[in-house]
């Protein structure tokens, strides 16, 4: 009788246990999930940031190109030179 009743305090025990730790992973799941979910969104607004200064870059570099002082410093030809030389390289 007395094993019984060993045995049924272990269950009992075990079974909170097993409740408690269900609980406390899945806090913590939720939390994860929820982390990722932020760094997601972050990424998908630092990509747009990334895209909108490509496109300023391109734009400045086109400006700077057309520019006579620019033109003065660095004349076309050596850069189509240059050009050439990298694209040979690879």
């Amino acid at each position: 009788m007395e094993t019984v009743m060993k045995a049924d305090i272990f269950f009992f025990i075990s079974s909170v246990a097993t409740v408690v730790l269900a609980v406390l992973f899945s806090i913590g799941l939720f939390y994860f999930i929820k982390a990722g979910r932020n760094l997601y969104l972050i990424s998908e607004k630092l990509q747009d940031n990334f895209q909108e200064s490509k496109e300023f870059i391109l734009e400045l570099k086109e400006r700077l190109e057309n520019n006579i002082v620019f033109r003065m410093f660095f004349p076309p030809a050596r850069r189509k030179k240059q050009k050439e030389e990298k694209k040979n390289k690879k």
